[in-house]
């Protein structure tokens, strides 16, 4: 399929419009004020009334902005009069980013974690995304245990998983980062060896508090908002995508005449070691700002066969709780029998070492469960919707079964 054919639909749907769901209309609401004020002039994301199920946005500029690319690519964008708008847009806000820069930026391919668990080959995301390593870690330091005869969300389990996340997400938190900036020890922290180690600690009747947990020293060898789609096609190709601005609307300002929104990515870096970020994450040198490198992210798009055959396809936004949400909707299905529709839509926790605690969906866990959490030494704190994950899985009649998270507007369709 040729780049035109791409940007068809979405050109189409900038010129000529599209319908807000009710999720659509109630964000752009609570965002309203805040957008208003970042922006000089008046942006098709704002109006003198509240936004309703059904209101119509037009998003000309925006579509300008594709039909450039369309017709020049790369140089579509980062050259010619989207980069002068951008360029504008941060001389008005006293941004650095210069023509040059955009002209000298390439995106890089890089090559995925791979990994085993059990008879599954799971393929992720890898550096300077942590999703793909923190994802094997938790894996690899779970799979000795029988996790199904726990039972899914019972108080051994929750323990378990908590104590494998706690301890990844404090190797994140020093190892991780760009490998072009800092190397990165990613064979070694995948090793199984090395995860037994991290194990070695754990205590199944008592929580382990994240004072005592630090970074493992894997030994060098001479590596909220964003949006998910998963995808496989008639030919059984796959797709697990996952791209972001960071928060909703990033950072809410819309470069004029262009019709995007700037992100606010600069979060995902480690501004200050041991300070957390939007998410409560923290960092050290790995992730440290420098230019021309790229922040640490939690996207985790996952592609994962059994038998060498493709099994699921599975992502989600979600900040920090990106890597534990495709933890457990895996779980879920291989683990726990679920059907992928209840995997996905089934009740989620998450730990990540700081701040030390289980963060549990709302009704998530019965009272007795977390009565008996507690009297191991965890700390149990409730939230909203955890994640929005979108999962194909490929059934044992080799029939696809797609499932979209009942926590969005997310659809699941077939052709």
């Amino acid at each position: 399929m040729s780049c035109e054919e791409r940007l068809k639909p979405s050109i189409e749907l900038g010129k000529n419009g599209y319908l807000l769901t009710t999720k659509e209309a109630e964000t752009l609401n609570e965002k309203m004020e805040i957008i208003k004020s970042s922006n000089n002039y008046q942006t098709v994301f704002t109006k003198e009334t509240a936004w309703k199920k059904g209101d119509k946005i037009i998003q000309k500029d925006l579509a300008e902005t594709l039909r450039r690319i369309k017709e020049n690519g790369k140089a579509g964008f980062y050259e010619g009069k989207t980069a002068d708008l951008l360029v504008a847009e941060m001389q008005k806000g006293k941004g650095i980013i210069t023509h040059e820069d955009l002209k000298n930026y390439e995106a890089i391919w890089r090559k995925p974690v791979t990994f085993e668990y059990d008879n599954y080959t799971i393929s992720s995301m890898p550096p300077p995304s942590s999703g793909g390593v923190c994802l094997a870690q938790i894996l690899g330091m779970i799979e000795p245990f029988p996790l199904d005869e726990y039972g899914f969300n019972s108080t051994k389990s929750v323990h378990l998983i908590a104590e494998a996340e706690r301890r990844a997400y404090a190797d994140r938190a020093k190892h991780l980062g760009d490998a072009d900036f800092y190397k990165v020890p990613l064979l070694e922290m995948i090793n199984e060896n090395y995860l037994a180690k991290r194990m070695i600690n754990f205590n199944e009747n008592q929580a382990t508090s994240s004072d005592s947990i630090a970074a493992g020293q894997p030994l060098l060898s001479e590596s909220e908002e964003t949006t998910h789609i998963s995808i496989v096609d008639s030919e059984g190709n796959a797709v697990s995508v996952t791209t972001t601005l960071n928060l909703n609307y990033g950072s809410k300002i819309v470069v004029e005449g262009a019709g995007f929104f700037l992100n606010n990515e600069m979060d995902d870096f480690s501004a200050k070691p041991g300070v957390p970020n939007q998410f409560g994450l923290v960092g050290e040198t790995a992730n440290a700002v420098e230019a021309e490198k790229r922040m640490l992210s939690s996207m985790t798009p996952t592609i994962i066969e059994k038998d060498d055959q493709l099994f699921m396809v599975v992502g989600t936004p979600g900040g920090s709780t990106i890597i534990t949400s495709v933890l457990q909707t895996f779980l879920n299905v291989v683990e726990f029998e679920m059907s992928i529709e209840a995997a996905v839509n089934a009740k989620r926790f998450h730990h990540q070492w700081l701040p030390d605690q289980i963060t549990v969906e709302e009704n998530g866990f019965d009272s007795k469960t977390i009565n008996e959490l507690k009297n191991l030494g965890h700390k149990i704190e409730t939230r909203s919707a955890i994640g929005k994950v979108e999962a194909i899985l490929v059934g044992e009649n080799g029939m696809y079964q797609g499932a979209a998270d009942i926590r969005g507007d997310d659809t699941a369709l077939g052709y």
